[in-house]
């Protein structure tokens, strides 16, 4: 690869990086082009370099949030596939979690945004929910598959929900105990 194609392409993936966070933070409504632009460094006539559109934008960028997970875990030597139930709730339904919505997932983050979104974004969200619950289904208990499946999509849903209802509250005693009580719970599916 020429040094203008790679150039290039570190600017795409940090508008892509800058782009995932934002939208985490703000919605998917709340960034435009222009403001992203500047925040990368760059000006909004570049954006089309990049981009056939905002839409294209956005869908790379809800990719590169589901990814961060695993590169997450991949930095700190970590293997999801080896983590517990309880594993995995003590990091999604935490302070921390709800603290940081750019850094976190963005199912706590845009639920409600993403189902608004477009075909492709909706697409990479879909699968991102198959592979959490198979995911979580790996570590439920369970008579069969399908029951393993149900806790799994409970579980994930409950953790989603929990994160954005402590972002909600205003008192920090009862966003502690939405956290702690969600995490509990999930703790308790592969049992």
């Amino acid at each position: 690869m020429g040094r203008s194609q790679l150039e290039k392409q570190k600017t795409h993936e940090k508008i892509v990086e800058t782009a995932s966070r934002r939208l985490r933070e703000e919605g998917l409504d709340g960034i435009g082009v222009a403001d992203l632009m500047k925040e990368a460094g760059l000006t909004v006539g570049g954006f089309y370099k990049h981009f056939a559109s905002r839409d294209d934008l956005v869908a790379e960028a809800v990719q590169f949030a589901f990814d961060s997970w695993g590169r997450g875990l991949e930095a700190e030597g970590l293997n999801p596939a080896e983590m517990t139930a309880a594993d995995i709730a003590d990091r999604y339904v935490s302070a921390y979690h709800r603290d940081n919505p750019g850094e976190g997932c963005p199912f706590a983050a845009l639920t409600s945004d993403l189902s608004r979104s477009g075909e492709k974004a909706r697409a990479i969200a879909t699968a991102g929910l198959r592979r959490n619950f198979e995911a979580l289904a790996s570590k439920a208990a369970g008579a069969d598959e399908g029951e393993r499946r149900r806790k799994a999509i409970m579980a994930f849903a409950m953790m989603a929900g929990g994160v954005g209802l402590a972002r909600i509250s205003a008192d920090e005693d009862l966003s502690a105990e939405i956290l702690a009580t969600i995490r509990d719970f999930v703790a308790d599916i592969d049992k």
